[in-house]
């Protein structure tokens, strides 16, 4: 890294790398893949989810309440069933997901069996590939392992279905464990605790694992586990335009292997404009809860957001993070399940009084946007706002926050990916037109 000292690409960076933003305009360049009025530019088609925020109409975007739909079926109507004696969701989910279909008793059975059996990793995996030169960030050992894995597949190449199905359930199965393991590794590396290796017990849903591996005394209560299962459903999967998710379209669509694939949706999911978005949600909402004295005043905390909205606050950015959604405008349906259960969890503990804050957050900021800004804008909160929440009732660490996600999201990769195998046929190679209009005349070195 020293030796770029020489040189003055520092210096020149932004200069050598900026776009006249005069030209997106002249060339009609949607920038992001996204429309004039934010909408995503439509690159392709999908039977996997719909993410529905707003409707079209006489050429406008209007609001209307939001609706996620896998395979078909409203998110409300799969997570909708709160019962003592429901059954884990998460295993249900992926199987729709990949299997394009809700399974029978027994075929809910044979695919938990199937995952369950599928966690074990190689001999010697742990001590040599995540022991081993660990660094300090859990998605990128997640992304490494799964490069790594390729390794111990002799038919890593394959790309039958037999294969592709089960290298996904395979990966399904062993990232929640991966990411406990690691977890350990890095605290005991870099913070000289102990190394925690708790083996996983068989027959344990994925979120029961990833608890009992988690927690020093493997104890947890059905409502943990359960309100842990609804978080790994929300995260599951959410449409084919997310970054992640296209990305894994852009992979499969090279016709690389499944593994490259999957650790490079990990690496876009890592992003802080995507899954790792959560971790800016968190450090806003502990900033509101340190500087506002009465956490029930309207008024206090109005005026805190309103320093937020003005960049006086937080990281004066003038963003109310957990606020607002590509998508969604009325209503985030994943918020409003994940505040749902989350409620129902915080009642009556110590967790209550910051639950009301984050509700009274929710209910204030777009007023205070309207009032600071004078501009109106339909926004909901996003699945963030609880998201974080809900893992620190749980006692999850913030660093296994975006982890989780990936650990959730891996059923959705793996549907797309199947998607694209079957359907998409083309490699995905969109144009970008060159600002250079006329050829340069090279110079020679010595008339430099």
């Amino acid at each position: 890294m020293g030796g770029t000292q020489k040189i003055d690409l520092y210096e020149n960076f932004k200069s050598i790398n900026s776009i006249d933003a005069e030209k997106y305009k002249r060339y009609d360049v949607k920038r992001g893949l996204r429309n004039a009025d934010g909408t995503g530019v439509l690159a392709g088609l999908t039977g996997i989810s719909n993410v529905h925020g707003y409707v079209m109409s006489d050429g406008e975007k209007r609001a209307d309440e939001g609706e996620l739909r896998l395979r078909g079926y409203d998110l409300y109507d799969l997570l909708g069933v709160d019962a003592k004696n429901r059954r884990f969701n998460y295993e249900e989910v992926s199987y729709l997901l990949l299997m394009g279909e809700l399974p029978t008793e027994q075929q809910l059975s044979d695919y938990i069996a199937t995952i369950d059996a599928q966690r074990e990793l190689p001999d010697g995996f742990t001590a040599s590939m995540i022991m081993r030169n660990t660094p300090p960030d859990i998605m990128n050992v997640l992304a490494r392992t799964i490069l790594l894995l390729y390794a111990y597949d002799e038919n890593a190449e394959d790309r039958s279905v037999q294969h592709e199905i089960s290298t996904a359930i395979s990966l399904i199965s062993r990232l929640p464990r991966i990411m406990v393991l690691t977890y350990y590794a890095i605290r005991a590396r870099y913070n000289n605790e102990s190394m925690i290796m708790h083996r996983f017990i068989p027959g344990q849903s994925t979120a029961e694992t990833i608890l009992s591996m988690l927690r020093p005394d493997r104890q947890f209560t059905p409502e943990e586990a359960r309100m842990l299962d609804i978080m790994l459903c929300l995260h599951a999967e959410h449409g084919g335009g997310n970054n992640s998710s296209f990305t894994t379209h852009v992979l499969t669509s090279a016709d690389t292997d499944a593994y490259s694939t999957y650790a490079a949706a990990i690496g876009s999911l890592k992003g802080r404009k995507h899954g790792g978005a959560n971790h800016q949600v968190l450090a806003m909402q502990k900033e509101i809860k340190d500087n506002v004295v009465n956490w029930e005043n309207d008024d206090e905390v109005a005026a805190y957001l309103a320093k937020i909205v003005n960049k006086q606050a937080y990281d004066k950015s003038g963003l109310v993070y957990g606020m607002g959604h590509a998508v969604y405008t009325l209503s985030d349906p994943r918020a409003v399940i994940c505040k749902r259960f989350a409620e129902k969890l915080a009642i009556g503990t110590e967790f209550e009084a910051e639950f009301r804050l984050l509700e009274k957050i929710e209910r204030l900021a777009p007023e205070v946007i309207l009032n600071e800004k004078g501009t109106r804008k339909d926004m909901c909160a996003n699945v963030d706002m609880y998201s974080g929440f809900v893992y620190s009732m749980l006692g999850i660490p913030e660093d296994l926050f975006t982890p989780l996600f990936a650990c959730a999201r891996m059923s959705g990769w793996a549907a797309h990916r199947f998607e694209e195998i079957v359907s998409g046929k083309r490699i995905i190679r969109p144009a970008y037109k060159s600002i250079y209009s006329k050829k340069r005349a090279y110079i020679p070195m010595d008339e430099r």
